[in-house]
């Protein structure tokens, strides 16, 4: 996590500085800037969509990771849920709901692969990204999504850098193509401490546009996530607030609303 604070404080710097791009350098060797991380977050979450209630609640371990490795970067995670009772009627995952949900994005440098500087205006470097969701829904009927499309890191005012991605959305389940999504993530300190401890903003968008619309389903819809964080070397804890616009394409209030969330973190 140090790699990353440290990348986020530079990025930070560099984006006060200028919105040009500061292109990535595979000159000499495509691993110098190597790096890797992983966590275990303990999380409860009250209100998460889709939902019938802003009552619901579960809790979860998330086993979180990710990292540089030459021309690929990669985030994931694996969420379990109701560790402690499955099957309380107060849980949004009772009544035959997966225990587990994995998401996987691993992204290609195109500047990488191509040997060419490929950065222009605030964008750093391209990517052939790529994004994979599964489990987390009735057993069953569990979520099966492949995402491929063009990525990027975008140096923004204040944010620093940040990743943006534009997908298009394969339903595994279905065979079929249906629509887009953006996705975008930052994570930004903004108040450091004298012993090394630090507070950020971090969060993401995903906003999935073009999709077939049903009797129960519109063209687009999506979440924000905003949180803040403190951070040690060893230790992080957390609020974040997600918002949430017709999730995953559901029409109606069962995919709209406002969850809270809460973490408590170890960082290997």
């Amino acid at each position: 996590m140090k790699n990353i604070k440290n990348a986020a404080l530079a990025a930070t710097t560099l984006a006060a500085l200028s919105c040009n791009a500061f292109a990535a350098d595979y000159s000499d060797d495509i691993h110098k800037n190597d790096y890797k991380w992983s966590q275990f977050n303990l999380m409860y979450v009250v209100g998460e969509k889709p939902s019938d209630s802003d009552s619901k609640k579960h809790d979860y371990l998330e086993m979180e990771f990710g990292g540089r490795s030459g021309v690929v970067d990669l985030y994931g995670y694996v969420d379990v849920f109701n560790l402690t009772n499955k099957n309380s009627s107060s849980s949004d995952k009772n009544d035959g709901a997966s225990k587990l949900y994995m998401k996987l994005a691993p992204r290609f440098s195109l500047d990488g692969m191509t040997g060419k500087d490929l950065s222009f205006g605030p964008v750093q470097e391209l990517y052939v990204a790529t994004l994979f969701n599964w489990g987390g829904g009735p057993i069953g009927e569990d979520t099966n999504n492949a995402f491929v499309g063009l990525g990027s890191d975008v140096m923004v005012p204040w944010l620093g850098k940040v990743g943006m991605n534009l997908y298009g959305l394969y339903d595994v389940n279905a065979t079929d193509w249906n629509g887009y999504q953006f996705s975008m993530n930052w994570f930004k300190p903004v108040i450091n401490f004298d012993n090394g401890s630090f507070i950020s903003y971090q969060g993401y968008i995903d906003y999935q546009f073009g999709a077939e619309s049903s009797a129960t389903n519109v063209s687009s819809g999506g979440a924000m996530y905003n949180g803040i964080y403190w951070h040690s070397d060893r230790y992080s804890v957390g609020y974040g607030l997600k918002a949430y616009n017709d999730i995953y394409t559901i029409k109606s209030s069962v995919g709209s609303g406002f969850a809270h969330y809460f973490a408590a973190t170890y960082k290997f």
